[in-house]
């Protein structure tokens, strides 16, 4: 069990595969961030939204279920446009003043 008995050597090398984490910088990190929580945040409120449609369908007449339903619906509804509001003025600024915000690069910086 002791391999510094034995003189068995280790491989600490980095898998194959990984020569590409080379090439990341901090900069490209904040893109993916940015990319992913638009996506992650797309995707809630699209199920939010359709978990509100599965409520409204299953409340049997209920005012109450229905009402809260509805709301749920809007809230989804209304989290879609934002998200949506938000990659859209994210790529108008960047087609307009022709800067990458999802590369996010800091001047001076490697």
């Amino acid at each position: 069990m002791n391999l510094l008995a034995t003189g068995d050597v280790l491989n600490l090398n980095a898998p194959t595969g990984f020569e590409n984490l080379q090439n990341i910088s901090f900069g490209s990190l904040v893109g993916l961030a940015i990319s992913f929580i638009l996506i992650v945040a797309a995707v809630a409120f699209f199920f939010m939204l359709v978990l509100g449609g599965i409520k409204w369908i299953t409340s049997g007449g209920d005012k109450g279920k229905t009402e809260a339903a509805r709301n749920q619906i809007t809230a989804g509804l209304v989290g879609l446009v934002i998200v949506f509001a938000a990659w859209a003025i994210l790529t108008l600024i960047e087609s307009f003043f022709g800067v990458s915000l999802r590369t996010f690069t800091i001047p001076g910086t490697p």
